[in-house]
């Protein structure tokens, strides 16, 4: 049995997180802290979870002196807040994963250029492991830092993974068009946020500037070892869960539909939440689950392959990657406690 801790446990990624780890066999939660709700019974904030987990939350303040009761803790935190207690717990070697965006970055500079607060977390940068997990399940499990990666690049490079290893695409002809749910935006009140801002609405934002952006660009230059630049523009679509994420990219030779499937069908072989479909997503079919849809088309006419992936943003683009990639750091059955399909209707 291994004790785990929640630091951001009352966000939307949080609340999940604490959801998938309370049905896990070999997990205990020792503790969840709140910034926002310390000292009240968890709960009395998510009321279905009334009769089923009623551990009341500690402050955010009182995390540092719990951390030897724990093997691993789990920060869902806004970018910035992760540094000092990530530091504190690998110190007392407590295992960290943290679902904010402060370890994804290699390059601190390029943090502080597109998140505009300062990377105080330099000294143990080079210890944390980019948390694909089907991209890098190896290093993952040998790590004590796992940065889990954002909802967009999940789905997204999730899509392009088989095409970059192949060189089967011009890597400076990508572009990302994604989609989101609305608790992508986290569950801070916010006027964009509101019923009526949003509701039978759908509005590109952050164009050319979203933070996800440098995140997807390195991943995907690593595994095709070149330079990538990428037009990425994301969306906000009246639904709560959910990404759809359709990515264009122009042909380096005329590969057909039917080769590219057998491609990404191997890529993926034994990666239990990977589906290569012949249908096309929709997030309705991964809603509530790990899984990531995926589908190819090869657009004869302009030579370009288009690539559509879904993926629920709280699970697969959150919380339940971040549960398996905990069950790869302890050895565990990686899908335990995140077995299951999607609700529907």
């Amino acid at each position: 049995m291994k004790n785990v801790g929640i630091l951001g446990a009352t966000g939307y990624a949080g609340q999940q997180l604490l959801g998938l780890l309370r049905t896990h066999s070999r997990i205990k939660i020792e503790f969840i802290a709140s910034h926002s709700y310390g000292g009240e019974e968890f709960s009395s904030i998510y009321e279905n979870y009334s009769r089923e987990f009623n551990k009341v939350c500690i402050s955010s303040t009182q995390v540092e002196e719990n951390l030897s009761k724990i093997d691993l803790l789990f920060i869902a935190l806004p970018h910035g807040k992760a540094f000092e207690i990530t530091k504190k717990a690998l110190d007392m070697g407590v295992k960290v994963i943290d679902l904010g965006a402060d370890f994804r970055l290699d390059d601190p500079d390029k943090y502080e250029e597109w998140y505009k607060v300062p990377c105080k977390g330099k000294d143990i940068l080079p210890q944390a492991v980019y948390g694909l997990t089907e991209l890098n399940r190896e290093k993952i499990a040998d790590s004590n830092l796992v940065a889990n990666p954002g909802c967009y690049p999940t789905a997204s490079l999730l899509g392009v993974i088989p095409l970059l290893k192949n060189n089967l695409i011009d890597t400076d002809s990508i572009i990302i068009d994604a989609k989101s749910g609305v608790s992508g935006a986290g569950r801070n009140a916010s006027i964009p946020s509101l019923m009526c801002e949003c509701s039978e609405s759908i509005k590109a934002y952050a164009v050319g500037m979203h933070r996800h952006t440098p995140e997807i660009e390195q991943e995907a230059g690593k595994i095709s070892k070149k330079e990538v630049t990428l037009t990425f523009t994301p969306h906000l679509v009246p639904m709560n869960r959910g990404i759809l994420s359709v990515i264009y990219a122009k042909l380096r030779e005329d590969t057909k539909e039917e080769e590219l499937k057998k491609i990404y069908s191997d890529e993926y072989q034994g990666d239990k939440f990977i589906r290569i479909k012949d249908t096309l997503p929709e997030t309705r079919w991964v809603k509530g689950s790990n899984y990531c849809d995926i589908s190819i088309r090869v657009d004869k006419r302009t030579k370009r392959v288009i690539i559509i992936s879904a993926i629920d943003n709280l699970m697969k683009g959150a919380a339940g990657q971040a549960v398996q990639n905990m069950n790869v750091m302890f050895g565990f059955e990686e899908a335990e406690s995140i077995d299951f399909i999607s609700i529907f209707p």
